[in-house]
């Protein structure tokens, strides 16, 4: 049987708009994700702007996905029948000093929320590499920054609300609802809309950004730890095209790990200006670089709080491997370099550590992700993923939930041993399975 894939690669015929308070724009175009590699299957939007409008649409319909940012490259928030969009969910609800941590909408940007925590003398612990993501999109696919001892965005996570199948309102805490909430955070959409969430802060801090390039393959090699532990956050950029990772971006908490700028990194020499990390590219985008110090969420960030792309123009797939066996995921990787190289702009290398969330890819593993920025060609890249997957399948590599790949259900489900417990969850949520959909259909129910 010809293999499935779930990226839609054109639009059809627009449905009949729904007459609803909370549907102005149903009747507009059907909505694209992020690069454009997606047509929604549906023109039914809702953008409710309470919670109490998205109690009424849920009871109402009898099927139903949930839309964040659209930065997904893969169908896992497509529908074809009614999307709710929470762009309108977008507030701040409070900080509690106290307890550390700051409650929003579900709905709210990184790039939002940041500098207003910075303004209250705040931070989050992570951030991910593109500022514009909202917060509940980002946790429920377990969406990341680096760290060799800095777990997910998910990770912040200490409450939840949800709106479940028959509208009711479900109130999970970390401290009391352990085992839920473990299931629950990276939900892939399955459970309900998250409306709500609480994240863990800290005191603000200040972060410095190094750039360093042409780091021999041989060093990493040798000094694979040390090198992604030589900050707070570490990425390699590689094209695979050589024996050199392209680029190394360090990037240091001013006054907890060392000052000291050097002229070259395990053989890597300093950037003299700042680089992109497709480096034939400006990098007027990207966050300052150079040493210099600035808050952390103008650094953690590989582009600008402000800059947001119109369209990405590119496909993106990403794997998860336990740190343990990344130097042979990688080598595995780089023997398959005149395969990838005309179909690839960048390969980013980041380390995540372990958490508790049942369907988080870090799940008990600190890991190290393989990143793939595409060129936008599908087919090139449909045909080159099984090969990947077939060479990270010796480490148990699990997917970015959130991007592409084509790897079988029933491998999916031996590399997540919480599966049948999180089953057993969206079951009790939406016993009728109006937030299913074809992604979910196929990668948890396949």
């Amino acid at each position: 049987m010809k293999r499935k894939t779930f990226i839609q690669l054109s639009a059809t015929l627009m449905a009949t708009p729904l007459v609803s308070p909370f549907n102005s724009l149903a009747s507009q175009p059907r909505l694209k994700n992020w690069a454009g590699n997606l047509t929604f299957s549906t023109g039914n939007v809702f953008y409710p702007k309470t919670v109490e409008e998205v109690q009424a649409l849920v009871k109402k319909h009898n099927k139903i996905k949930v839309l964040g940012t659209r930065h997904c490259f893969n169908n896992i928030a497509d529908s074809t029948d009614n999307l709710l969009s929470t762009k309108e969910l977008n507030k701040v609800i409070g900080i509690s000093d106290d307890q550390k941590t700051v409650t929003v909408e579900g709905g709210i940007k990184y790039g939002e929320l940041a500098p207003y925590l910075h303004q209250k003398g705040y931070a989050l612990h992570n951030l991910a590499s593109l500022p514009h993501i909202s917060v509940a999109g980002s946790i429920t696919t377990a969406t990341h920054g680096s760290g060799i001892k800095n777990g997910n965005l998910a990770s912040a996570v200490t409450a939840l609300e949800i709106v479940i199948a028959d509208g009711s309102i479900v109130q999970l805490s970390k401290d009391t609802d352990r085992e839920k909430f473990n299931a629950a955070v990276v939900g892939l959409g399955a459970l309900g809309v998250i409306t709500k969430v609480t994240l863990q802060i800290q005191p603000t801090y200040m972060v410095r950004q190094n750039v360093f390039v042409g780091l021999p393959m041989e060093q990493l090699r040798i000094h694979f730890e040390k090198i992604l532990s030589a900050g707070y956050s570490v990425s390699l950029f590689t094209d695979w095209q050589s024996n050199n990772i392209n680029e190394v971006w360090i990037k240091s908490r001013v006054g907890v790990d060392s000052d000291k700028v050097l002229p070259e990194f395990y053989g890597a020499k300093a950037a003299t200006k700042n680089v992109h990390p497709i480096i034939a590219l400006d990098a007027k985008n990207c966050t300052e670089q150079m040493g210099v110090p600035g808050p952390w969420h103008e650094r953690l960030p590989h582009f600008k709080m402000g800059f947001t792309p119109s369209s990405g123009k590119e496909l993106q797939s990403e794997y998860f491997v336990p740190l343990h066996h990344a130097l042979q995921a990688i080598h595995a990787i780089h023997r398959l370099g005149k395969q990838i190289g005309p179909h690839l702009f960048i390969t980013e290398i980041r380390t995540i550590a372990a958490d508790d969330l049942w369907m988080s890819p870090c799940h008990n593993q600190t890991s190290v992700t393989i990143h793939f920025t595409w060129k936008q060609e599908t087919a090139a890249v449909l045909k080159l993923l099984p090969i990947i997957e077939q060479e990270l399948a010796p480490f148990n590599a699990r997917p970015h939930w959130g991007k592409i790949f084509t790897i079988e259900p029933k491998t999916l489900e031996s590399r997540y041993e919480k599966l049948a417990g999180f089953k057993k969850l969206v079951a009790e949520y939406d016993p009728q399975g109006k937030f299913r959909n074809g992604f979910l259909n196929r990668n948890i129910y396949g």
